[in-house]
């Protein structure tokens, strides 16, 4: 081979690996997962008025500032990544990516993030954005290592994304708009717990506290989930209560939040680690499915 090709190839090889550790900087995935509740809640809040060039620009915007506060969580974590398995390859743990270029990342995208939604739809969306933004790398984030109330401030700015697609569109909170925020508020409280379940033995090596229950892996975990789906499926009930939803789309959140109910029971009775994976599992299939049955719920 050429030296010519070996600098190709080398490269190649950099440029791949430069894009996979911001992959990992801003958590892509579920980055993409916090922002498909704001496409969704944008969508049923402009009805006739939707434009494919605004639901790129929500997208836009939601990803880049919850890809900045991805980027300032792992800034901070940094030292605590290297002691978890399951984040020692992260590009500011592993000691791929140094400091400045992390910060210059993650300010940019948050910054960008909140002048789109700025810029494109108005003040009080951005605000709520910023908002999210610092609430989540600044207060949960430290906040997780000293007590397992982190969860609760947690799922403040975890609930404000559809919040911020209903804002985006309409320019006010809707009592619908609540509703969902509510949902996806209440839903976060298991669906933390079941992964903080899963990676206890690693969030115990770094000093996280995330587990509601001094006992950690018990019954007693097990039973704060099943006490907040209850009041999940209750909040649920309301859009067909109320008429946002038809019966189809209403009956169809109320089995989903049945099925999430009855995993959090076998938990509680097992204790074991493949409910707690069921757990999680059925909490990231549940939102989506609830998201999607609300954006149809008016004609079905």
């Amino acid at each position: 081979m050429s030296s010519r090709s070996i600098a190709a190839t080398s490269s190649r090889s950099l440029i791949s690996q430069k894009l996979s550790d911001y992959l990992l900087l801003f958590k892509f995935r579920l980055s993409l997962t916090v922002v498909f509740s704001s496409i969704i809640s944008y969508c049923i809040a402009s009805h006739e008025n939707l434009f494919f060039s605004n639901v790129l620009l929500i997208f836009l915007g939601g990803f880049l500032i919850t890809a900045g506060a991805n980027a300032f969580n792992q800034l901070l974590e940094k030292d605590y990544d290297k002691l978890m398995k399951r984040t020692q390859n992260r590009p500011l743990a592993a000691g791929r990516m140094n400091i400045p270029e992390a910060i210059l990342a993650a300010g940019l995208c948050g910054i960008a993030g909140v002048v789109i939604l700025w810029f494109f739809f108005n003040p009080v969306g951005a605000l709520l954005g910023a908002v999210s933004l610092l609430t989540y790398a600044f207060v949960y984030t430290p906040l997780k290592r000293f007590t397992p109330f982190a969860v609760l401030v947690g799922a403040f700015p975890g609930a404000l994304p559809p919040l911020i697609g209903w804002v985006c569109a309409t320019g006010t909170v809707g009592f619908e708009a609540f509703v969902i925020t509510s949902i996806q508020f209440l839903w976060q409280f298991p669906h933390f717990w079941a992964i903080a379940w899963i990676a206890h033995d690693d969030y115990k090596n770094a000093g996280f506290k995330l587990l509601p229950s001094s006992g950690g892996q018990d019954r007693n975990t097990a039973m704060l989930s099943i006490f907040y789906i209850v009041m999940l499926v209750a909040v649920s009930t309301i859009p067909v209560m109320t008429g946002m939803v038809g019966y189809f789309s209403g009956a169809v959140i109320f089995l989903a939040g049945i099925g999430f109910l009855l995993q959090a029971i076998r938990l509680h009775r097992s204790c074991e680690m493949k409910d707690a994976k069921s757990l999680m599992f059925g909490s990231i299939i549940y939102l989506p499915v609830v998201l999607i049955a609300l954006l149809a719920g008016g004609n079905f």
